[in-house]
């Protein structure tokens, strides 16, 4: 019997958890001021997992929301929680594979630079995802372009 796993999803932007209207950055619904709290919640409602979206760094290419992963890290850390957005290089996967995230999902850099997947899967055994997005039926060259 198949038993279906829902992963609730926590977007970051301004320290604020929200949900994009169309993926546009300049509108946005926001849910919480509080991620920790959020993740909490969701904890709570019996999620086995959580999926954390840094939309600044997605947007930015660099990560945004360190502190924020932290936290809810530190608050469940035998919690497996993905976080995409942002990953550009190694060392950002290490500093968060570091800071308790199960998995790291790789969105931009993947289309852009496939070896890099490759390495960081060599890497990082276990702990990569792919994640690629697409509009219309096609996957934009860069985030934002949605």
């Amino acid at each position: 019997m198949c038993v279906p796993v829902i992963i609730p999803a926590i977007d970051l932007k301004d320290g604020k958890c929200v949900r994009l209207k169309q993926g546009r950055m300049e509108d946005d619904t926001v849910f919480s001021n509080d991620p920790v709290a959020m993740a909490a919640r969701w904890v709570e409602e019996g999620a086995r997992r959580l999926h954390l979206v840094d939309l600044n760094g997605a947007f930015d290419g660099v990560p945004v929301h360190r502190q924020v992963v932290n936290d809810i890290t530190k608050a469940y850390p035998n919690l497996p929680i993905q976080l995409g957005g942002g990953v550009r290089n190694m060392n950002t996967i290490e500093q968060y594979i570091t800071a308790g995230l199960t998995y790291i999902i790789i969105g931009t850099k993947a289309v852009e630079d496939p070896e890099f997947v490759a390495e960081a899967c060599r890497e990082f055994p276990g702990h990569i995802i792919v994640g690629i997005d697409a509009k219309d039926g096609m996957v934009p060259l860069m985030a934002g372009q949605m």
